[in-house]
């Protein structure tokens, strides 16, 4: 009689532990699929706060460079005088006071964007330099004429790093 008992137990008890499993094991895939949903709805939200904040620094940074690229800065800037050093100092002031007015706007942008960005900088100061060291260059008009000579013939850093730029925008879309 124990027996009969013992698989009486069982063909109650068997059934009720495998309705107890798969009804667990609903319930998990259930709450993962929540937790899934609400995590997209999360960054779907970031993201629609996020973006308009990144194409913002995108566009900061690209009127950055179009500023200082050899020929609008030049353009722009005019000497006061014939002094080259002067104007080489006043060039190279405006340029850094235009990077240092976009400088937060690194946080928003990729690490290889911003080294572009950053080498962009550093070439066209460098060219600058190298034009105002050169001893044949007397005065500041002169000075002018050979940086827009220099840069005229090849692409310009700005150029490349405007790009770069461009190229990081499509990817976002």
């Amino acid at each position: 009689m124990n027996t009969t008992k013992f698989i009486e137990l069982l063909s109650y008890t068997i059934p009720a532990i495998i309705t107890g499993l798969v009804a667990y094991f609903f319930f998990k895939q259930h709450i993962k699929n929540e937790n899934n949903r609400r995590n997209y709805l999360l960054r779907k939200e970031k993201q629609s706060v996020a973006l308009p904040l990144r194409l913002q620094a995108y566009e900061r940074m690209s009127l950055f460079l179009e500023r200082i690229s050899p020929h609008n800065i030049i353009v722009r800037i005019s000497p006061n005088g014939d002094d080259k050093v002067a104007y080489h100092k006043k060039l190279l002031a405006t340029i850094d006071q235009e990077f240092d007015h976009n400088l937060s706007q690194q946080i928003y942008v990729t690490d290889a964007c911003w080294n572009v960005i950053v080498t962009a900088k550093n070439a066209t100061v460098n060219t600058i330099r190298n034009v105002m060291v050169n001893t044949e260059i007397k005065d500041a008009n002169a000075m002018r004429e050979a940086i827009l000579t220099k840069t005229a013939d090849k692409e310009s850093p700005t150029h490349i790093a405007l790009s770069y730029i461009k190229s990081e925008v499509g990817k976002i879309f």
